[in-house]
């Protein structure tokens, strides 16, 4: 079988700590890739669920926006109460 070249770009220190994973593990990164892209094309889905973080809602960037420019205004800070539903 043919081998191809992969190259991205991720954070270094997560680079790192990936490579020491993985030698715990004795695999190498490469290896690690190879089968994370053999079970996604088997199973045609990433193996693990993916959510987005609520903290970066539309809702939640608009709160943080407005206590953040109250603060301004007021010079003060802000101590939010949550009521149950």
């Amino acid at each position: 079988m043919a081998q191809a070249m992969v190259s991205f770009r991720m954070d270094e220190e997560l680079k790192q700590e990936m490579e020491n994973t993985c030698r715990k593990m004795g695999l190498t990164v490469s290896a690690a890739y190879t089968m994370f892209a053999t079970k996604v094309t088997h199973e045609q889905r990433i193996p693990f669920e993916i959510t987005a973080d609520p903290f970066y809602s539309k809702e939640n960037m608009d709160r943080l926006r407005r206590n953040a420019a109250e603060m301004d205004k007021t010079g003060g800070t802000i101590h939010e109460v949550t009521l149950d539903d």
